[in-house]
């Protein structure tokens, strides 16, 4: 579902900078003239949306789907003050990007962030001449481009980065995987909180006893109140030697479904959280 900046706010944050992917998932969900803040680290992401009113929401991506989950922002999630509004799933087109002018003959090094140059590796077997440089993000490795004129080089990113910093793409599409998906949230505080009224999907924490059946139960009800767990993650609770916490993904048909299945839940668990509650996101082609 797509909102619109009027409803949900203009100032949204992102990790990394402009032109990265999810810059373009800011866009494609809030609309192209978002007013992007960039931040260095999804821990810096978390704490900025907590704490400053200037800011409206966040993106965040949880998963992809060749390296998987994103550990550590589970963890960020729990310990937040935040609430989930959405979901966007985005292909991940990766391009190589130079000045005008050069060609992939003249560049001695590519540079992008680590993800990018693994999944783009196999590409440079035929350019052996081409050192691979790790860098912090794949949009600012285009802008350093841009900004400070570097012939020789290029970058590995999205084509947003290219429209941004006027860099023509030299080889479309050089990731090696062609179905590469990343899942994106959408975060707000909770003092913002409000539930879309054609959700269908909702993302919680819950812990259970440690005693033979208890996460059965829970996922036997589930199954009974026909709701689809469509992901289940285990994390260890800090101070609790071998005992977890449980988070899952839940899509259901109907609201009013999920939260008598939520009642019902508080008795069957220690500990319950409901992080967000909102639409399916449309998985692109």
């Amino acid at each position: 579902m797509k909102m619109s900046p009027k409803d949900l706010g203009q100032n949204v944050l992102i990790q990394g900078f402009e032109g990265s992917f999810h810059h373009i998932v800011a866009q494609k969900f809030f609309g192209s003239e978002v007013n992007i803040i960039p931040c260095y680290s999804f821990y810096e992401l978390v704490q900025r949306l907590q704490k400053d009113e200037s800011t409206h929401s966040a993106i965040m991506a949880i998963e992809n789907s060749i390296a998987g989950s994103i550990l550590p922002n589970y963890g960020l999630l729990e310990k937040s003050q935040l609430n989930i509004i959405g979901e966007a799933y985005l292909h991940i087109r990766q391009n190589l990007m130079a000045l005008e002018g050069q060609n992939i003959e003249d560049l001695e090094e590519v540079h992008s962030h680590p993800m990018a140059l693994h999944q783009c590796r196999p590409f440079f077997d035929q350019y052996p001449h081409i050192k691979l440089v790790e860098s912090f993000d794949t949009a600012l490795s285009a802008r350093e481009i841009s900004e400070q004129k570097i012939t020789k080089r290029g970058a590995i990113a999205p084509q947003l980065a290219s429209e941004l910093f006027n860099l023509p793409i030299l080889e479309r599409d050089i990731h090696t995987d062609k179905k590469n998906y990343t899942r994106f949230l959408i975060l707000k505080r909770d003092s913002e909180h409000f539930v879309d009224p054609t959700s269908n999907k909702a993302s919680i924490f819950f812990e259970v006893a440690d005693e033979v059946g208890s996460l059965a139960k829970v996922l036997t009800y589930l199954s009974f109140k026909k709701i689809n767990l469509t992901k289940l993650q285990s994390f260890p609770i800090l101070g609790k030697e071998w005992q977890y916490y449980i988070h899952a993904d839940l899509e259901f048909s109907q609201l009013d479904v999920f939260n008598e299945t939520i009642d019902n839940l508080v008795h069957i668990t220690s500990a319950l959280k409901v992080l967000g509650i909102y639409p399916i996101g449309k998985k692109e082609n």
